[in-house]
């Protein structure tokens, strides 16, 4: 049988497997092992055993525990109530002022946690509320809280971010600091929709009544809130751009500070501290579950020649055609799969393509983030939408949450075109902050 038909049924049993509601860890880890004994037999299963190792004891690993428990202890902490404070009395006069704002503050939450939750149910919380009471558009307040809080996939200290680095074996550091500026360029972009919009359309995001604005020196005082986020986004990133720490090292400070700014914030308990841990806990281990059964499939998968036969596909292809599809396929995945999934499961397999076909990886690196962030808004699977689900009234249908997404997944296309097009937006500033090194 020939290496095509192989990938083909491979491909197949997973498809199979996968609707049956297995979790794809699982799925692809327990497909490898069959298809491994089937095609060589017992001793083929030292392939998978060595791809679980690798998975398990990578020391860049040690971040991302971290850097999640950072963003489970800010989500708590207070601080995400006093940058609200700040922003509802700079932007609230503004038509939509609450909705940037809240996009705003969740670029900051971005920069601390690395995660994309955090930003969606603190605002959730704090935000939501206040933009439904001033009589806010139901389908902008989602909307900016969601692709807000998605920011958190691509901004550093992204957890994506270090898996892909994990796999394609590139620079953390490097992949921060090119997905800082993207993060701003979509940041901006969503500002600018919600003030056009509102702008024209005052009933989507009205104004604050002026007996509830404040005078100049009130909103200066208010940026006290704002000290605290500012230096621990310092540093977080600060002591990676400037050699000081390597991302793992960087990891435990900012969940140092994170501990510090719950205490400065009177939010500190045992039962704090404990639902944090238990929540870094699943989510670590859902990554690790996860990674374990990827690699296992990537491992039989690279032992069969899967890579060339993808090799052999793309000559005489167009690279930019290749590169195309391979973002399409990306957006398509994003659909119906988890991103840390798609990360695990494509980046082994299209990276080397990509060296292969000349263009720069970090640039791809960047390109392949973008889509991530897309993919957890976009329906059916977008995990976005289902923590806005969860924070909403019950009257608010999934169908309302996922119109509300339309226009950010529109802004986030646009974005992914602009680095597409200009790759020195992605690669400008790694370029000057490591070329040093």
């Amino acid at each position: 049988m020939s290496i095509e038909h192989v990938v083909l049924i491979l491909v197949g049993t997973v498809l199979v497997v996968f609707v049956t509601g297995l979790p794809i860890g699982f799925t692809l880890g327990s497909v490898a092992m069959v298809y491994a004994l089937l095609l060589w037999g017992p001793s083929s299963l030292s392939i998978i055993a060595h791809g679980a190792l690798y998975a398990m004891t990578s020391f860049m690993l040690v971040a991302i525990p971290l850097f999640i428990l950072m963003g489970m202890i800010l989500e708590r902490s207070g601080v995400a109530n006093a940058m609200y404070d700040t922003m509802y009395k700079w932007m609230g006069p503004l038509r939509g002022g609450l909705a940037i704002g809240t996009v705003l503050i969740c670029t900051l939450i971005a920069a601390m946690v690395g995660i994309m939750g955090a930003g969606i149910v603190t605002m959730g919380i704090v935000a939501m509320p206040e933009m439904f009471k001033r009589k806010y558009d139901k389908r902008m307040v989602m909307g900016s809280i969601m692709s807000g809080g998605v920011l958190g996939t691509l901004i550093p200290p992204s957890i994506p971010m270090i898996l892909y680095s994990l796999y394609a074996k590139q620079s953390v550091g490097k992949m921060f600091a090119g997905g800082l500026i993207p993060g701003v360029i979509l940041s901006t972009l969503y500002c600018s929709y919600i003030g056009i919009r509102c702008l024209r359309n005052p009933k989507l995001g009205p104004a604050l009544p002026p007996e509830e604005r404040v005078d100049w020196k009130e909103k200066f005082v208010s940026l006290r809130g704002s000290i605290l986020p500012i230096v621990l986004i310092i540093g977080v990133l600060g002591s990676i751009f400037l050699g000081f720490a390597t991302p793992t090292e960087a990891s435990a400070v900012g969940a140092f500070g994170a501990f510090i700014c719950s205490l400065i914030y009177r939010k500190f308990g045992l039962r704090m501290l404990r639902e944090a841990c238990y929540r870094t806990m699943l989510l670590t281990g859902m990554i690790m579950w996860i990674m374990v059964g990827i690699n296992c499939f990537n491992s039989f998968f690279m032992a069969m020649g899967g890579i060339h036969l993808l090799d052999g596909l793309i000559v005489g292809v167009n690279p930019w055609a290749v590169l195309i599809a391979m973002q399409l396929s990306l957006f398509v995945l994003g659909t119906f799969m988890d991103d840390y999934a798609i990360i695990m499961i494509a980046t082994p397999i299209y990276a080397p393509v990509i060296l292969a076909l000349g263009f720069d990886p970090l640039w791809f690196g960047i390109l392949f983030i973008m889509n991530m962030q897309m993919a957890v808004l976009t329906p059916p699977y977008g995990f976005a939408t289902f923590y806005m689900k969860g924070l909403v009234q019950k009257d608010i249908l999934m169908t309302d949450i996922w119109r509300a997404v339309i226009p950010f997944v529109a802004l986030q296309g646009t974005g992914l075109i602009l680095v597409m097009i200009f790759p020195n937006l992605a690669l400008w500033l790694p370029g000057l902050i490591f070329k040093r090194f």
